[in-house]
């Protein structure tokens, strides 16, 4: 959509369009759907201006279009045209927009009969557009600035001078590869499918070129159908670089047009497109030169401005000697007033560890005496001599050990039996087990 293409608030019947946003979405409409357009009518009040320009109108029983011819295009006429002459035209479809109305613009202009080559274009421009050989999306755009530059035109074509000429004044250190073919007759289209072979070979090989043009100089429809061949066409959907097509002058369509990634009006302008003039390159760094020098001077104005400050806040030696000397003291003087104060918190502390001593070993003492006590009743408890003065006696063999069990003794083994008051000496005379 153009640019500034903007409509008004909606109202609430639907979208309300400013004028010349309607017009210029018109226009686009008209040129996405139509263009290139072929009509055939008589001509109806034929004019040619003074600068070189015709208007006239092109009718027939049904209806009427106008259509103008600009300068450019009414000098390739082989005739000149009278009212009610029945013709053929070719152009595109456009809106007048200071006064919103449609016209042809004519690209060119013959007399009826001369048509049937341009209706196969159309019939072929359909077929290969419905197999999506003109797909926008499948378009690349060209390399700011290629190394490297490939040319597909015949050798002896004047094509291949203007794009010569072009390169060498704009890019001269740019290498450029040619792959020569026929552009015109029987063999044109077998002979430039193959150069384009080379072409993507050596792309593929090496990466190089890394665009590619297809050009020819100008000519009659019949001149310029090579290009229109659907194997050629074909083939250049299948380019591994971007493929700027220029044939013809720029009223000429050929189908490589729409394939290619790029259309140029005419040979040298294929080649200015894929290289930027050599001047305007070294502009462009002349340009970035003088800035990079400015914002180098801007950045060293920018640190002689902080070195000026810093040393104002440096001073003299003697000046910053004499500061630190102040600070020292100051820091000295608040050094023995933390001192002071923590000597004497420290001895108030003590102090009142001095007062709560006494207590606190008093306190102590008590705990120990009650803790003491309290073992003296516990081991009491365990004392067995309380369990010998209940009737129990404490049997031991003649080393010592305790008798616990029957199995440790045998019949006439003495035995010393311990009492609450005293000790027995015992003999075992009989053994009984209980279960």
């Amino acid at each position: 959509m153009n640019e500034g293409f903007r409509a008004a608030e909606p109202a609430a019947g639907g979208r309300v369009w400013q004028v010349g946003a309607l017009v210029r979405a018109i226009a686009d409409t008209l040129q996405a759907r139509f263009n290139p357009a072929a009509v055939r009518g008589e001509i109806s009040g034929f004019s040619r201006a003074a600068s070189g320009h015709c208007y006239f109108s092109l009718k027939d029983a049904n209806g009427q279009i106008r259509c103008a011819m600009f300068r450019r295009a009414a000098q390739l006429l082989d005739f000149n045209p009278a009212e009610g002459d029945l013709v053929e035209v070719q152009g595109r479809l456009d809106v007048y927009g200071p006064r919103g109305d449609l016209q042809l613009i004519v690209e060119s202009l013959r007399r009826a009969g001369q048509g049937a080559l341009f209706e196969q274009f159309l019939r072929l421009k359909a077929q290969l557009e419905a197999e999506g050989c003109f797909d926008a999306a499948r378009k690349r755009p060209l390399p700011p600035l290629p190394q490297s530059i490939g040319v597909v035109t015949s050798l002896g074509a004047a094509a291949l001078r203007d794009v010569a000429t072009a390169l060498s004044r704009r890019v001269p250190h740019l290498p450029v590869t040619l792959f020569p073919a026929a552009v015109q007759g029987v063999q044109a289209p077998a002979e430039l499918c193959a150069a384009l072979d080379r072409a993507y070979a050596q792309h593929r090989a090496c990466g190089a070129p890394q665009v590619l043009l297809l050009v020819r100089g100008g000519g009659s429809l019949e001149d310029l159908w090579a290009f229109n061949d659907p194997a050629l066409v074909r083939k250049l959907t299948e380019a591994p670089m971007p493929v700027v097509c220029g044939v013809g002058h720029e009223t000429d369509f050929s189908l490589c047009d729409f394939a290619a990634d790029l259309r140029a009006p005419t040979p040298t302008a294929a080649a200015e497109l894929c290289a930027p003039a050599r001047a305007d390159l070294l502009a462009v760094v002349d340009l970035m030169q003088a800035r990079m020098a400015r914002a180098a001077q801007d950045a060293l104005d920018l640190r002689a401005q902080q070195l000026d400050r810093l040393a104002v806040r440096l001073g003299r030696p003697s000046g910053r000697l004499a500061q630190g000397q102040r600070q020292l003291q100051a820091l000295e003087a608040r050094l023995a007033r933390r001192v002071h104060l923590e000597a004497e918190r420290q001895q108030h502390g003590l102090r009142r560890l001095a007062e709560r001593l006494p207590q606190a070993l008093a306190r102590q003492l008590d705990t120990s005496r009650q803790r003491l006590a309290g073992a003296e009743q516990a081991l009491a408890l365990l004392d067995p001599r309380l369990v010998l003065q209940r009737g129990y006696a404490w049997l031991s063999d003649d080393a010592g050990h305790a008798l616990t069990s029957v199995t440790q003794a045998h019949a006439g083994q003495a035995v010393l039996a311990v009492l609450a008051d005293g000790e027995l000496g015992l003999t075992v005379d009989r053994l009984t087990t209980r279960h």
